[in-house]
């Protein structure tokens, strides 16, 4: 049974709404509709892979036949693409309400696949922004008709997507312009990770949550490594102009931080805190332009990343505690592992014999994999514990 409806039978006995008797008799309905309602895990994975089975095949046969056919019959074929899923999700809809839902996500997605393919069929100008802006507002609009998770987790992909595909367009001859998109979809990752809470909860935070924790890591990595000198194809290039980096900033951090207002009312003051460790990130560079300059300034840019992954990891942790929630405690402590893994192969390994190098490596694993693992247990028995 859902915690909200547990929490509302407890203050309606304590308020004396209810009386014992009548709040087990909810919980005996609420928790046979919910078994009854409920489908198990393998048919909601045969319905996911069915999905995108159904939506890459589509798509191949598209592909293979595309120059065979005619001008008239292509865009034939995209409107019946674009029309027959959401008219199958809706055939279906009282009979079968979880494939419903799976058709009305093939049809979103279909939704893209027709913009892309109606712009080649009449030549139309090449902003491949702006179709990912059409394809953001049809999920948009699927959303606000459906109520449904899938065109809410599409909007919050193809949102960002569309706003980082327009800031790449317009400074693509400018230096440095990947920065402010990877630390404004890390700060989105962050809320999007956040989304759920104890007191707040829905299937489409649940999604939302699971995207920023599938995203958090890798675009953190290379928010990170953006400074170092393998991503430096962009040093002979001009600055951008100082107002376009005023606007790109100002929207790819206040996006974030209003997204988390709404999800997360007054509680998003640690989403700003957040943003701030975000901003950090950016003063960092390859230590190799610091090498003869001063001793602190070679420390911060060579020693600073790792010890400010290391802090952002546990303030991560640390929030999960604060609001009891697990993932956050395991991505933290995931986060840590890379940064201290990292580390190693980087500042220390090298300076060994090759042998020594392997057996620090060895313990390390051994020992550090223990100990990190023991301490995870022990903080997400601590949230489960508090939340009992």
């Amino acid at each position: 049974m859902a915690q909200s409806v547990e929490k509302n039978l407890e203050q309606w006995v304590a308020a004396g709404v209810l009386d014992a008797a009548a709040a087990a008799r909810i919980r005996a309905f609420e928790q046979s509709r919910r078994s009854s309602e409920g489908l198990r895990w393998p048919v909601l994975l045969a319905l996911a892979l069915g999905g995108v089975l159904l939506c890459a095949g589509v798509l191949l046969f598209v592909a293979a036949h595309w120059d065979e056919l005619s001008p008239a019959s292509r865009f034939s074929l995209v409107l019946l693409l674009v029309a027959a899923f959401p008219f199958a999700g809706a055939a279906i809809a009282d009979r079968f309400p979880a494939l419903s839902v799976t058709f009305y996500a093939i049809g979103t997605v279909c939704v893209g696949a027709g913009i892309f393919l109606t712009a080649q069929i009449f030549n139309l100008e090449e902003h491949w922004p702006s179709g990912i802006l059409l394809w953001a507002i049809g999920a948009l609009a699927g959303w606000l008709l459906l109520r449904q998770w899938p065109q809410a987790a599409l909007s919050a992909l193809l949102v960002p997507a569309w706003l980082a595909g327009e800031w790449e367009v317009r400074a693509e001859m400018y230096a440095a312009t990947n920065r402010v998109i990877l630390e404004g979809l890390l700060l989105l990752a962050i809320c999007y990770l956040t989304a759920r809470s104890n007191e707040e909860d829905s299937v489409v935070r649940r999604a939302l949550m699971w995207i920023g924790g599938i995203v958090l890591l890798p675009v953190g990595i290379f928010a990170f490594m953006e400074g170092h000198e393998i991503f430096w194809s962009w040093r002979n290039r001009p600055e951008a102009p100082f107002l376009e980096q005023v606007i790109a900033w100002c929207i790819a951090m206040s996006l974030p931080l209003l997204m988390a207002f709404v999800l997360r009312g007054r509680a998003a003051w640690i989403n700003a805190a957040a943003a701030v460790w975000v901003l950090v990130i950016g003063t960092f560079f390859s230590p190799s332009q610091y090498s003869d300059k001063a001793l602190t300034l070679y420390a911060w840019h060579s020693l600073g990343p790792y010890f400010w992954a290391g802090i952002g990891s546990l303030g991560l942790v640390a929030w999960g505690l604060l609001e009891r929630r697990r993932e956050r405690i395991n991505l933290g402590v995931a986060g840590f592992a890379v940064t201290v893994f990292t580390f190693y192969f980087s500042n220390v390994m090298d300076k060994l014999g090759r042998s020594a190098s392997l057996i620090g490596l060895g313990v390390l694993f051994l020992f550090g994999g223990w100990g990190l693992e023991r301490t995870r247990r022990h903080l997400v028995a601590r949230v489960a514990g508090g939340a009992q």
